[in-house]
């Protein structure tokens, strides 16, 4: 998940670890309700009222960059409010594996729908989530599918499927295809359309290629026939079939969802002793995604201290966790407008530590993601890192203002939360162990305790402080003491380079 506030932490420990399992890799029931419309300072949407939904609302050019601030703002809140799921980790794992750009797609409609789909099959299909998203309004605009036609062959899609989607590359980064193959590949899907009032895609068979295609021998030379009519749509079905018959596929998301979650450097034993089992296990459940990571999760391999703290934290794991992890209070439903400037906000200072959701840099999705040797390593540079402790050292303080509403951290209120906030070796421990991977020196111990010490050496300089501050809640000399101090404490952990780590 997205961090672990203290409630979900006990939570999961009452469980156990299979049951625990289980729970993560539940989807909840129902999707989540669609964004609203609230941006409505600078400009009335004449098609949505104020807090309705714009989803199946016309397409209106002047409205869109609103809407797609709401879809920001919708999907940060998402993360913010998550279950006690997997599922929105697996749909931003999915969004950027079939990456697209709001300012591309340019339909805020459209990229809505992509991410519902990516959502509503986090957890499912990975063929047919294929399948559909091949069909999806928002893929078919953004890789040109739409204009994809027997007279005019467009090999965008075509290539991007196998090389990004499905097939990958070799260990030496060739492709395995042929560019044969994309082509062949871009005839087969010749024909498809988009209906944008209905926000729909349709098959239309005057613009299809009916011939025959043949693909190279990495897919054994396969035929796949060519039909007229309505049965070319069949076609896509023959393609997907063809290119999962090959083992690379579910090698290629094994290893995807491998560096997600555990490392992204994957060695001869791990590529042996992990990735070709999963594999294995993914293709023999006809590519359902659960069984792979119910595996993964309850893996000695997962839980191998040396595989603890390999990652660097995304700019949202980042930003979101910590808004979970501290409490942090945000404008409820009844302050619509201020909800949604408020996870907007959060979204674009995602944006400026260089992961704007909905607006990854290409079709290729995060480099941090694929890009060898660095990876993650990438999310941490001059520019990134200072804005990441910024974030926290704000969040800490005064806190960020959008519209009118302040989001921060209540490190008074969270410290009342933990277990023994009089005691300063407790307090420290107990922080330490719940926004670190793993411990730290003592000296780093020490110098928190001195924080809360004032420089002072008796333990009870924190611990009168702090009982003070109990006993007369509403003093603001006793308040202010204890706040200057945990302030001071909270930002220097979250400015160590353990902090960076999940």
């Amino acid at each position: 998940m997205f961090g672990s506030p203290k409630t979900d932490a006990d939570y999961f420990v009452s469980l156990g670890l299979t049951a625990s399992i289980t729970e993560l890799l539940t989807a909840p029931a129902s999707q989540p309700p669609s964004p609203l419309w609230t941006y409505d300072a600078s400009y009335s949407d004449p098609n949505v009222a104020q807090g309705q939904t714009w989803v199946t609302a016309p397409y209106d050019g002047m409205a869109n960059g609103y809407r797609i601030k709401s879809f920001k703002g919708w999907w940060t809140g998402l993360m913010l409010n998550q279950s006690r799921s997997i599922l929105e980790k697996m749909t931003l794992f999915w969004s950027n594996h079939f990456s697209t750009e709001t300012n591309v797609v340019n339909d805020a409609r459209f990229s809505y729908a992509t991410n519902v789909l990516c959502r509503q099959y986090a957890l499912g299909n990975f063929k047919t989530l294929v399948k559909l998203i091949t069909l999806d309004p928002g893929m078919l605009k953004y890789l040109n599918g739409y204009v994809n036609t027997n007279t005019a062959p467009d090999e965008n899609y075509a290539r991007e499927l196998q090389e990004l989607f499905t097939v990958g590359k070799d260990a030496n980064g060739q492709p395995f295809y042929t560019q044969s193959d994309v082509v062949a590949a871009a005839h087969v899907l010749t024909g498809y359309r988009i209906n944008v009032g209905n926000i729909t895609s349709y098959f239309d068979a005057t613009r299809h290629d009916s011939a025959n295609k043949t693909f190279s021998s990495f897919y054994n030379n396969t035929v796949i026939t060519g039909q007229s009519g309505p049965g070319g749509a069949n076609e896509l079905d023959d393609l997907l079939d063809m290119i999962f018959t090959t083992n690379e596929v579910a090698l290629f998301i094994v290893r995807k969802l491998y560096r997600f979650f555990v490392y992204y450097e994957i060695d001869a034993a791990t590529e042996t002793n992990v990735i070709e089992p999963l594999a294995a296990i993914f293709r023999s459940n006809s590519y359902d995604i659960q069984p792979v990571l119910n595996t993964l999760f309850n893996s000695e391999h997962f839980f191998d201290p040396l595989n603890r703290g390999c990652l660097i934290k995304t700019p949202v794991d980042l930003s979101v966790a910590f808004c979970r992890d501290y409490g942090v209070l945000f404008p409820n439903s009844g302050n619509l407008t201020g909800q949604y400037a408020t996870w907007y906000k959060l979204s674009q200072l995602n944006g400026l530590m260089t992961q704007s959701l909905g607006d990854p840099p290409n079709v290729a999705g995060w480099p941090a993601y694929y890009q060898e040797p660095a990876f993650h390593e990438l999310w941490i540079n001059s520019d990134t890192l200072p804005k990441r402790n910024q974030f926290t050292d704000t969040m800490v303080n005064n806190g960020y203002n959008a519209s009118g509403n302040n989001f921060l951290a209540d490190v008074v209120a969270y410290t009342e939360t933990l277990t023994a906030p009089d005691d300063p070796d407790l307090l420290v421990q107990e922080v330490i162990d719940r926004h670190y991977s793993e411990d730290v020196s003592q000296v780093v111990k020490d110098y928190l305790k001195s924080i809360l010490l004032s420089g002072q050496i008796s333990p009870s300089y924190w611990t009168t402080a702090w009982t003070d501050y109990l006993n007369a809640p509403t003093n603001m000399a006793y308040y202010n003491i204890v706040l200057t101090r945990l302030r001071s404490m909270y930002q220097y952990i979250m400015n160590l380079s353990e902090y960076q780590l999940s």
